[in-house]
């Protein structure tokens, strides 16, 4: 059994492929997926409607930074994982210590680092 069962997890990720790759790892690790979300507008919607427990993040959506959905978890204190192709060069600093996986990464890497950051 993972350490995400039954866990809220939102998904911000606008690249489709990736984003059903992701979810699929997290029902299979017995999470509860919200979104996914390709625009930072949706990300903070479904927040605000499901309020996750956790979060894998895409920083860049489309050109469009999704640091707004960032630090709106930082100020609720929940914890998330950078999916990105950007490496952590492309976190601002007030985010430099959240786990970054590089894109293209293992799904059972992205269910170890939430593991982690939600134990």
């Amino acid at each position: 059994m993972s350490g995400l069962n039954g866990r809220r997890i939102l998904v911000v990720e606008d690249e489709a492929l990736i984003a059903m790759l992701v979810e699929d790892a997290l029902l299979e690790a017995g999470a509860v997926v919200l979104g996914p979300a390709a625009t930072v507008e949706e990300a903070l919607a479904l927040f605000e409607a499901e309020q996750p427990e956790a979060a894998v993040l895409d920083i860049n959506l489309a050109g469009q930074a999704s640091t707004p959905v960032a630090d709106l978890l930082n100020d609720h204190a929940i914890p998330f994982v950078v999916a990105t192709g950007y490496g952590a060069a492309g976190l601002p600093e007030r985010h430099r210590d959240v786990p970054v996986l590089a894109k293209p990464y293992d799904p059972r890497d992205l269910i170890t680092a939430l593991e982690k950051v939600c134990g």
